[in-house]
């Protein structure tokens, strides 16, 4: 590690005016920025700490029936809530205990890791990022693989996720990293299904645009039989090769679509 200065801001105001300073970044749980810290790969020099902020922190049930959660609410606070079971599972298996009460949800989809479990569940619900300035719709939200919409010093303040009628994420764990080898996250919906694919593509999580159309018609898992996305752009390392996470796919899928019915 090396010398940096802390703050920890009460108020999103201040936290916003902590990150006009120079080389000033935010800090979530810590839990991917940290090890970066440690192996110097970043080097901010002030930290700017989001976990202080009460407004920032817990689940409600909005107006319009979706389901707010704050930007700094942590992976286990998700996974014990009740509104929404798929994304309540789909939090109960990110990382292991440690990682997933002090991780948080704005922390994983400011980073786009393109296997972390989150980007799935937002896209594939068609949630709303809401920021300290606006409003962006997950579909715009993210631009490939640890890239997204977010400008600097923009900060993750809520995530509204509309709630569907049934919906489930199917994880091949890396069991290394506890990280998706391949995760898919299906929601149906009064006007359709959405299905989100993470860990399989060198452009981050993306959209299985046939398997929507197919579900959509017949929500059962034979409905995607024939149907099988490109192996091309699939990431291909020593955990698995681009025709294998292609497989693994249609694989998740049909297990997803199988548990939410």
């Amino acid at each position: 590690m090396y010398a940096f200065e802390f703050e920890k801001p009460a108020t999103i105001a201040d936290a916003v005016a902590a990150l006009g300073g120079e080389e000033a970044q935010a800090l979530g749980g810590g839990q991917t920025l940290i090890p970066t810290l440690k192996q110097r790969l970043a080097q901010p020099g002030t930290l700017v700490s989001l976990k202080g902020i009460p407004e920032m922190a817990g689940i409600c049930v909005a107006d319009d029936g979706a389901l707010a959660v704050g930007g700094a609410t942590t992976h286990a606070t998700v996974a014990a809530s009740t509104e929404y079971p798929g994304l309540a599972g789909l939090a109960s298996h990110i990382g292991d205990p440690a990682v997933r009460n002090r991780g948080t949800i704005g922390g994983s989809l400011a980073n786009n890791d393109p296997a972390a479990c989150y980007p799935a569940a937002a896209l594939g619900s068609g949630a709303t990022i809401k920021t300290n300035t606006r409003e962006i719709a997950a579909d715009d939200y993210f631009q490939g693989m640890f890239t997204t919409a977010l400008e600097d010093g923009e900060i993750i303040t809520e995530v509204r996720f509309p709630v569907p009628e049934v919906s489930n994420y199917q994880k091949f764990v890396q069991p290394a990293s506890r990280f998706a080898l391949v995760g898919v996250f299906v929601a149906k919906y009064a006007d359709g299904v959405r299905v989100a694919v993470t860990g399989a593509s060198e452009d981050g999580v993306f959209r299985w645009s046939e398997a929507e159309a197919a579900l959509s018609a017949n929500f059962a898992p034979e409905a995607i039989e024939g149907l099988s996305v490109d192996a091309d752009g699939m990431i291909g390392d020593i955990h698995g090769s681009k025709a294998y996470r292609a497989h693994l796919v249609g694989v998740m899928t049909k297990r997803a679509v199988a548990a939410a019915s």
